[in-house]
């Protein structure tokens, strides 16, 4: 153990949208992604909204892999892998409420286990692999998730009532916001949006707003201004470490990953994630041709 003062260092966003059905999850997810990066190329939208990313190709070419049922954990974590292989420095999964309630999600493999308390045991972890996929990768993740709908009568101001749809409780396991670093509601059909969760604090004390590529932008300067981790401030145990991550990352075989984990048994705790989603790779390793550019194979 060593204590450190403490600092930022750069490191990948993960971003939350969520909101009731027609409020622009999808639409804002692509602009903010674009202020990101700048580059419609470099941006992939994980599909599992039955092509609702086609309605936005007007924007720009960005890839999108088209995610049908069963919407497992696993299936989940093998496209954002792809889009990891193929390079994509920003990451749209739209939405996540699929791998949680779709055909195939979470609700639905532990009700098919016989749905009771201990079940979740089996269903847990698979759900947390998830979770820890989105947190591990190595490109900016922008997730975005539906919000239980509900309606209420309010009076405009011409005094007239009308009918106004509202979202509610997000459709994924509780607690998932406190992972991300902003995590955007979308409140009305205006796009309008407040901020639930700030780790930035580029929004306290801001008046609710529509998110633009500006919104990006400001995120991707607030990534970018921590202090990079140089090599040689690292002790010998940290490189040597960094250094198996790297030939891990680089195994192509099972084989090879076996051999890694004998071969540094002092190192099997700390890097015991890695192995594991390195050997989930191998064993289910992406078709690249799954790939389209707004729904058009490539």
């Amino acid at each position: 153990m060593e204590l450190k003062k403490s600092s930022r260092k750069q490191l990948k966003l993960r971003i939350g949208i969520s909101g009731a059905s027609g409020f622009g999850k999808t639409k804002s997810a692509l602009l903010l992604a674009h202020g990101i990066t700048e580059d419609w190329s470099k941006i992939a939208v994980i599909d599992s909204e039955q092509s609702s990313s086609s309605c936005y190709s007007d924007l720009g070419e960005f890839n999108v892999l088209e995610l049908n049922a069963p919407y497992s954990p696993e299936r989940f974590i093998q496209a954002i892998e792809l889009c990891e292989k193929s390079g994509m420095e920003v990451c749209i999964i739209d939405s996540i409420s699929m791998e949680w309630s779709g055909t195939g999600g979470c609700l639905e493999i532990h009700e098919k286990l016989g749905g009771r308390f201990q079940d979740w045991a089996v269903v847990t972890p698979r759900h947390q692999a998830f979770i820890d996929k989105i947190l591990n990768a190595t490109c900016h993740i922008i997730t975005t998730a539906r919000r239980k709908t509900d309606y209420s009568l309010d009076v405009g101001s011409n005094g007239k009532t009308k009918v106004v749809k509202h979202g509610m409780k997000e459709i994924t396991r509780e607690g998932y916001e406190y992972e991300l670093t902003v995590n955007f509601e979308l409140i009305n059909d205006n796009h309008l949006c407040k901020v639930s969760k700030d780790r930035t604090g580029l929004w306290m004390n801001r008046p609710e707003f529509i998110i633009t590529q500006e919104t990006g932008k400001e995120l991707m300067h607030w990534a970018n201004s921590g202090i990079p981790t140089p090599k040689n401030t690292l002790s010998s145990e940290d490189l040597e470490i960094e250094e198996l991550s790297a030939k891990i990352s680089q195994a192509d075989s099972i084989a090879i990953l076996l051999a890694l984990y004998k071969q540094y048994p002092e190192h099997q705790e700390d890097l015991k994630s890695k192995y594991e989603e390195q050997k989930r790779k191998l064993l289910n390793k992406p078709n690249p041709n799954t790939f389209s550019k707004n729904g058009h194979h490539v």
